[in-house]
């Protein structure tokens, strides 16, 4: 479970991820024709819908497993050894006959080892074959030395709000607990999700211990990954949140075929027209994506020629609602292949339509090869963590031809944009008891040597092992957003 440090009155503060583990159920549509042939009314009687989710749960509880994910990690927050054993437990289910299968990333992430168990029992050992933070998907592999039986994925695209779904798993580590419900509401968004996670909400009861569950339909179908609950007393408050079955299986059949997930980029900073800069600018209607920004002349953007103040309203025939939307279209076409683009563009006083292919570029972070992401924790955690957020630090070079960048003009370093709640520098803490690392200091030196981008911070991070000792050199701003303060931070890899 994720903890906020936020007030309550922010709305954020009650979504969080959850340890879970559901099944996924088919409909037997049989069942409701002859319920429906036998009331008055052609409405299905509840005695019908009864027997209908009893018969999908009898057909599909084989398919879905309970995880055990067992790591080495302290308790954040808590005064305990850097280096207990802990366990989460989750939830997964097959998707083939070999053994693949589906479960959140945040289930089994830091896992030195996981451990699936079937309805009948048996318990095998499972390995990472790859993941996906973006959407928080990772995809395991059992050896059962048999066939085993699997769901199907059905088309997310075609849930409507109202329609039943089940979901299946273990809350609290009961297993095989099965709950009912609709969906509340589709693509919708949350303050702790990505720009890929458009989720369906549903009011099927969702505990922790179910994450990684499938939601399904009643034809059988996978319609959700479950992934996340808003709530405000840690527990179920109704609503639920899964991720879209197309999304997911669009990370499962990647994983499998390139070993990770790979997105379009175009190097742009975008902002969503709203109804203001349409009037202003007189566009026809308030959509579209607004390039803001174009920081690197090498992108795919900027060496096609798009600029910035370019109004973009369509990729490749499919109109933009806005910024998200232009992310999420152009991140799901593989880098090096071309996108059409149209947008209006500033001529003079007037607003031109132009036309523009480009060749995408590779989206950054986009995913994990399976050779990273099976080793076990207690020896990859680094290395892997380096790639990405090093030390759980989200980073960024000092560009100082952005705005961001421009305070910092002169400065040598590398500038910290989030510290994850999860990692273990967050518990670092300066003599004087505050936060040694924070959001919007600039790290200049590692162990004595002069940090010139993230690259090379990732890389030398990369290098280090559990026990090793690290010094850091931090300038960090004061209240005016100056720089004046140079700090010295210590600590040990854990």
């Amino acid at each position: 479970m994720e903890v906020s440090k936020r007030p309550l009155t922010d709305p954020r503060r009650l979504f969080r991820r959850i340890r879970a583990s559901a099944l996924a159920v088919p409909l037997i549509a049989v069942l409701v024709l002859q319920a429906q042939s036998q009331s008055p009314t052609g409405q299905v009687a509840p005695q019908a819908l009864s027997a209908t989710f009893s018969e999908v749960t009898r057909r599909v509880e084989s398919a879905v497993v309970n995880i055990d994910a067992k790591s080495k990690r302290g308790s954040v927050g808590q005064r305990r050894p850097p280096q207990r054993n802990q366990t989460a437990v989750g939830s997964g289910f097959v998707v083939d006959p070999t053994g693949h299968i589906i479960t959140n990333h945040h289930v089994v992430e830091d896992a030195s080892r996981i451990t699936v168990r079937f309805r009948d029992g048996e318990e095998l050992v499972a390995e990472i074959v790859g993941f996906d933070e973006e959407t928080d998907i990772a995809v395991l592999k059992v050896d059962a030395g048999r066939p085993l039986p699997s769901l199907k994925f059905g088309d997310s695209d075609a849930a409507r709000v109202g329609d039943w779904v089940l979901a299946l798993g273990s809350p609290f580590g009961l297993e095989q607990t099965v709950t009912a419900g609709i969906v509340s509401q589709v693509k919708r968004e949350t303050p702790y999700g990505s720009v890929f996670q458009k989720f369906i909400q549903t009011d099927a009861a969702i505990n922790r211990g179910n994450s990684g569950g499938p939601l399904v339909n009643l034809d059988g179908e996978v319609v959700g990954v479950n992934s996340q609950i808003a709530t405000s007393t840690g527990d179920y408050n109704g609503i639920g949140f899964a991720l879209p079955s197309n999304d997911a299986r669009s990370v499962y059949e990647q994983i499998l075929s390139d070993g990770r997930v790979r997105r379009g980029f175009l190097g742009v900073g975008l902002e969503s027209v709203r109804e203001e800069f349409a009037k202003v600018y007189g566009l026809p209607e308030a959509r579209g994506a607004i390039v803001v920004d174009i920081r690197d002349r090498q992108s795919a953007a900027a060496k096609a020629g798009l600029e910035v103040g370019d109004v973009i309203v369509e990729v490749n025939g499919r109109k933009i609602d806005g910024a998200t939307d232009m992310i999420s279209k152009v991140a799901s076409v593989r880098p090096d292949d071309k996108v059409d683009l149209v947008f209006w563009r500033e001529v003079g006083t007037e607003m031109e339509k132009k036309f523009l292919s480009v060749k995408l570029a590779e989206r950054p972070g986009a995913g994990r090869s399976s050779g990273d992401a099976g080793v076990p924790a207690d020896v990859g955690d680094a290395n892997r963590d380096a790639s990405s957020k090093p030390f759980g630090l989200t980073l960024e070079d000092i560009d100082t031809t952005s705005s961001v960048g421009d305070k910092f003009s002169g400065t040598r370093g590398i500038i910290v944009r989030e510290v994850h709640p999860d990692s273990f520098i967050i518990d670092v803490k300066l003599r004087s008891g505050a936060d040694a690392v924070r959001r919007g200091d600039v790290i200049q030196k590692i162990n004595r040597v002069i940090v010139s981008d993230v690259k090379m911070f990732s890389e030398f991070v990369a290098t280090l092992k559990k026990g090793d000792p690290v010094v850091l050199q931090i300038i960090s701003n004061d209240a005016s957003q100056r720089l004046t303060q140079t700090k010295i931070v210590q600590f040990t890899v854990k």
